[in-house]
């Protein structure tokens, strides 16, 4: 490990647990950060792994998805919500475990959304009623706490066989911490920060400075439409938390839906200009 990330991954973990110490503001603007910055980065180069001549299709599908799903949570967020939760799982789960099996797959999904609940039955009923714009029933919070309890064991006994410290980190903050810093570290360690290192190699970039360089204009432009969602939806609902998931859903579910098939299709990125990385741009690691 080299110094830069040392720090990084300490600055990290100091923020994560002074904003678990704060009020639920706090700990929403720590999601809003770390979500909105560094776990949208590696959505942010999905144009860059399209096939020339389907820029176009791609755009079309990609603006499409956001704006319907702007539009479920403005008119009916208790079913925008639930949908965009089982999306969240699937994704997580061929994603951050695509040679698992089918039970791994699905304990990798569902522990990263629903173990928060165990430990923080309210707060996480809270977050889901501000964020569906209804109460959550008892029976739902105990399916939620039940599958999540099966999914975390699952998970944490895979990380202790195979030593994977990353898992359990990841793991151990959706369980421990508040649900909205927990889901933040858990999302940013299992998913978000794997995922853009991988996008990175398949892009080319010989540094994460250059990835972010090169997806600067895209990044920054999704952060100021989530913004201006997120405002919206502030004035509407009040708390600000309907204004984040419907802010990360806007961005998150083109990327779950659209950018897959696209994926794998371009012979060479066709949207940024990213140094090469010698020998490696062809074989990303995991």
């Amino acid at each position: 490990m080299t110094r830069a990330p040392a720090i990084g991954w300490t600055m990290l973990a100091g923020a994560a647990l002074a904003a678990s110490a704060g009020s639920l503001p706090i700990q929403l603007g720590f999601a809003i950060l770390a979500i909105g910055i560094l776990g949208m980065a590696h959505g942010a180069s999905d144009l860059a792994i399209v096939a020339p001549g389907r820029g176009p299709l791609f755009l079309l599908l990609y603006v499409s998805v956001s704006l319907i799903c702007l539009a479920w949570w403005t008119g009916y967020p208790q079913i925008a919500l639930p949908l965009f939760l089982a999306a969240s799982a699937i994704h997580f789960g061929v994603e951050d475990a695509p040679h698992g099996g089918l039970p791994e797959r699905a304990a990798r999904g569902i522990s990263l959304v629903t173990t928060p609940a165990i430990l923080h039955r309210e707060s996480y009923g809270d977050i889901l009623a501000f964020a569906a714009g209804h109460g959550i029933s008892t029976t739902v919070l105990f399916l939620l706490i039940a599958a999540g309890a099966g999914a975390t064991a699952l998970v944490l006994i895979m990380a202790v066989r195979r030593r994977n410290g990353r898992l359990l980190v990841g793991t151990g903050a959706l369980l421990v911490l508040p649900p909205l810093v927990g889901f933040s570290i858990g999302f940013l360690v299992l998913h978000a920060l794997p995922q853009t290192d991988q996008r990175r190699q398949e892009i080319g970039c010989v540094s994460h400075r250059a990835y972010f360089r090169a997806v600067a204009p895209i990044l920054l432009a999704a952060l100021l439409i989530a913004a201006a969602v997120g405002a919206f939806f502030v004035y509407r609902e009040g708390t600000g938390v309907r204004a984040l998931f419907a802010g990360i859903a806007a961005l998150a579910m083109p990327h779950l839906l659209v950018t897959p098939w696209f994926e794998g299709r371009a012979g060479r990125p066709v949207a940024y200009s990213c140094p090469a990385i010698r020998g490696r741009a062809q074989h990303p690691q995991t």
